[in-house]
């Protein structure tokens, strides 16, 4: 929408990328121990894996009828995509809400917030690599190969333990949330191709309501069951604003991926692990774990490389969109 109001100027200067990124940012932190939150309030055990996926299906479902009515409103006219446009609409809902929130959903289920916080920082440099090596959107430069292994090591070192990385893993717990960065990764890169055929608030209302829709069937399917009685309006409420922080954070997310290049936008999300390591620690009582010196040490290598990355030469007229 910000395309069609004039600021497509404002959204590609530094001080506007910073100010919406970060809002994305701390919205998405906020996702990570309110989804915790919201488990408890349904009661939804870890080993409910249908009803997980049920859950999550009913959140993005909300989220992208929020975009759609939101954005009809204000156009004053239906949102509704282009007829050759579902192929990328089916594409988007694949990888970035049914395969990055089934594996995030299960995985978060099984791992801290803190740690889940933490590991969803190498989305910013997955990222990098997708757009660099795979759709060869930007150059992959030494500079980014060096903040990618400096970020990549504080991942490393938050889930170290005496016993080495297995102890402090589960398959299907870190590893999960680990697979739902890589899904994410390929889903910004699409985005990037997409948006130059088709407004991005329709791809992102109607991939969530599509990919919703996809994860309500499979959950029910499997037998998931959502106590919505037992949740009380509180729980409603929690479901209601973990829908709000998808439609809103990735519709912003989305614009500016269409005005700049990947690498500019990605490095923020250094911003998701710091606001979700604060929250979790709030809200969780993850106060141990969050404040201690390794995790102090891993939030700083994930910080050092993404400064690395972002360094001017890194994003300059050589690495920015072919």
């Amino acid at each position: 929408m910000m395309e069609r109001c004039g600021t497509g100027k404002w959204i590609t200067a530094p001080l506007g990328v910073c100010l919406l990124a970060t809002v994305c940012c701390a919205l998405w932190g906020s996702a990570f121990p309110c989804i915790k939150i919201g488990y408890g309030m349904f009661q939804i055990p870890a080993e409910a894996v249908n009803t997980q996926i049920l859950f999550a299906g009913i959140r993005f479902t909300l989220a992208g009828i929020l975009v759609i009515a939101i954005a009809s409103l204000g156009r004053r006219r239906p949102l509704v995509p282009k007829k050759g446009s579902w192929g990328m609409i089916l594409k988007l809902a694949a990888c970035q809400t049914v395969l990055q929130y089934l594996f995030f959903y299960i995985g978060l289920a099984n791992a801290s917030g803190v740690k889940s916080s933490i590991i969803e920082g190498a989305n910013v440099f997955i990222s990098i690599l997708v757009a660099s090596l795979v759709f060869r959107q930007e150059r992959f430069t030494g500079q980014k190969i060096l903040g990618c292994l400096v970020g990549f090591a504080g991942v490393v070192l938050v889930n170290w333990t005496k016993d080495g990385l297995g102890a402090g893993m589960k398959w299907n717990g870190e590893g999960f949330v680990l697979l739902s960065t890589v899904a994410y990764a390929f889903s910004a890169a699409l985005i990037k191709e997409y948006s130059r055929r088709e407004d991005t608030v329709v791809l992102s209302g109607y991939q969530f309501a599509a990919g919703g829709l996809v994860m309500v069937a499979w959950g029910l399917v499997g037998g998931g069951r959502i106590a919505v009685t037992s949740a009380g309006p509180a729980g409603i409420g929690m479901l209601c604003y973990l829908a709000f922080i998808s439609a809103a954070a990735y519709t912003l997310w989305s614009l500016l991926l269409k005005h700049n290049p990947v690498s500019r936008v990605a490095v923020y999300g250094f911003m998701n692990p710091v606001f979700g390591v604060i929250l979790s620690a709030w809200l969780l009582a993850e106060n141990d774990q969050a404040f201690g010196v390794k995790t102090a040490l891993a939030l700083g290598l994930v910080c050092l490389g993404i400064y690395v990355v972002n360094r001017p030469r890194a994003v300059s007229a050589a690495d920015s969109v072919s």
